[in-house]
C-alpha cells in the first residue's frame, strides 16, 4: 500500500529562520539585546535548546505588541501594562479565526514572567512587574479523540513498506505506539538508545530533560530492525550521525515534519478524528489502562512529573466503570429489574367459595398502587447529572 509521500520527492533540507530583531538590536537597555542576555544564560543554565527556542518566540511576540505601543525598554513596563498584554492575548484571533487556547496564552504569559523575572534578578530593571500576574485558570480537558485498536492497524497499515521512507514510517509509528513516547522524544532517539536483549528504549532527555527507560514490544523492535537494516543505511550520509530515525538526506528528523506524516496517514486510512503523534500515546495509554494497567505504571512509562496528569486516562476509561456500572446498578440487574409476581394459588380450593362476610372488595385491576414498590415517577435527569 502507498504512503502519502510516496509519489513526491524527498522534502528538501530546511533550517528554522532566525527571529527578526525588534527594536533596536544594539541599545544596550533595550528590549532585543536583554533578551539576547537572557537567551544565553539560559544556555549557561542548561535549559534545553526546545525551552530555549520557545522561549524567544513568546518573548519576541510581547516584544513585538510592545514596540507597536511605543514601549522601547523594560523600565517602561507595569503590571497595568502586562494585563493590556493579557487582555490582548485573550481577544486574539488566528488567521482560522479561532482564539489562542488557554495553555498557549498561559505559556506566553509564563515566558513573559520568566524573562521579567531574570531581568529583576540581574538588576536591569528595580522591580518584577509580572510578579504578581495572575495566569488563567487552565481547564480540566480529556483527550480531543482516541484511536481504537482497529483503528491503529489502519493506520500503521498505511506507510508502504517497499521504500525506505515507508519502512522508516513504519518503525517511527510502531514505536510510538508500543512506548508512548512523544514526538519530541522519538525524533531525539538515537541508535544506541536501544537495548534489544531487554527490549528496553533509554528516552534522553524527555520533558523537563529527565531521563528515563520504557520498554518496547517485540513487534516495534522487528520494524525498527527492518527499517535499520534495509533503509537507514541506504539513507545515511554521515556515518558519524547517530540518529536513529533520519530524513531522505541522512539528518535527523523534524518533530514538525514527523507531524504531517503522521496527520496524512490518518487520513489515509480514512479516520476523521483530530491528531496526530499523541493520538498513539493517548491510544496505548487508555487501551493499557482499560487492560488493567497500574496508573502508577502508565506515569512513569509516560514520564508525567504528576500523578494527576495521567488520572486523565481514568476519565476517558470507561470499560471498567461500564463493567461496574452493569454489575452494580439496581436498573441494570435483569432478575431484580423484572416485577415480581405472585405465586397462584390452587384453584381448586377457592372454587365457588364466597369471601368472607364484611370483608373489602377486591381491588379493580385500573387501580393506582401507592405502595412503596411502585415506580417513582422519572426526576429531572439535569439535577441528577449535576451531581458529583
Amino acid at each position: 500500500m502507498k504512503g502519502p509521500r510516496d509519489n513526491n520527492p524527498p522534502p528538501k533540507r530546511t533550517r528554522k529562520k532566525a527571529l527578526q530583531p525588534v527594536g533596536d538590536p544594539d541599545d544596550p537597555r533595550g528590549f532585543w539585546h536583554l533578551m539576547q542576555k537572557h537567551v544565553k544564560w539560559l544556555a549557561v543554565h542548561n535549559y534545553s535548546e526546545y525551552t530555549i527556542e520557545s522561549r524567544q518566540v513568546y518573548i519576541r511576540a510581547f516584544l513585538v505588541w510592545a514596540h507597536h505601543r511605543g514601549l522601547r525598554y523594560p523600565t517602561e513596563v507595569t503590571k497595568p501594562i502586562l494585563e493590556a498584554f493579557q487582555q490582548h492575548l485573550f481577544h486574539y484571533r488566528k488567521a482560522n479565526g479561532d482564539p489562542l487556547s488557554w495553555s498557549s496564552q498561559s505559556k506566553h504569559l509564563i515566558d513573559v514572567r520568566m524573562f521579567f523575572e531574570y531581568l529583576a534578578r540581574e538588576n536591569h530593571i528595580p522591580f518584577n512587574p509580572a510578579s504578581s500576574l495572575q495566569l488563567p485558570k487552565q481547564p480540566q480537558k480529556l483527550p480531543k479523540a482516541i484511536l481504537t485498536a482497529d483503528e491503529v492497524e489502519r493506520v500503521l497499515a498505511q506507510p508502504n513498506v517497499t521504500t525506505p521512507l515507508g519502512l522508516r514510517d513504519r518503525a517511527i509509528f510502531e514505536t510510538l505506539y508500543s512506548t508512548g513516547i512523544r514526538r519530541i522524544e522519538v525524533v531525539r532517539l538515537n541508535i544506541d538508545d536501544l537495548d534489544v536483549e531487554r527490549r528496553i528504549l533509554a528516552v534522553r532527555e524527555g520533558k523537563n530533560q529527565k531521563d528515563r527507560f520504557v520498554p518496547i514490544g517485540v513487534r516495534a523492535l522487528v520494524w525498527i530492525a527492518h527499517y535499520v537494516e534495509q533503509a537507514r543505511d541506504r539513507m545515511l550520509l554521515n556515518r558519524n550521525e547517530r540518529a536513529l530515525f533520519i530524513t531522505a538526506h541522512g539528518d535527523r528528523l523534524n518533530p514538525d515534519s514527523l507531524t504531517g506524516y503522521g496527520r496524512a496517514y490518518i487520513e489515509a486510512a480514512g479516520i476523521e478524528k483530530p491528531g496526530s503523534c499523541h493520538l498513539f500515546r493517548h491510544s496505548m495509554a487508555t487501551a493499557m489502562l482499560n487492560n488493567g494497567a497500574s496508573i502508577r505504571y502508565l506515569q512513569a512509562l509516560l514520564g508525567h512529573t504528576s500523578i494527576t496528569t495521567t488520572q486523565i486516562y481514568t476519565r476517558v476509561s470507561l470499560k471498567k466503570l461500564l463493567e461496574i456500572h452493569g454489575k452494580t446498578h439496581p436498573a441494570e440487574k435483569p432478575a431484580e429489574a423484572e416485577p415480581k409476581q405472585e405465586q397462584p394459588t390452587d384453584a381448586s380450593e377457592n372454587e365457588g367459595s364466597a369471601p368472607p362476610e364484611g370483608s373489602a372488595p377486591p381491588e379493580s385491576d385500573s387501580a393506582e398502587s401507592d405502595s412503596p414498590d411502585s415506580e417513582p415517577p422519572a426526576s429531572d435527569i439535569d439535577s441528577w447529572l449535576d451531581d458529583d
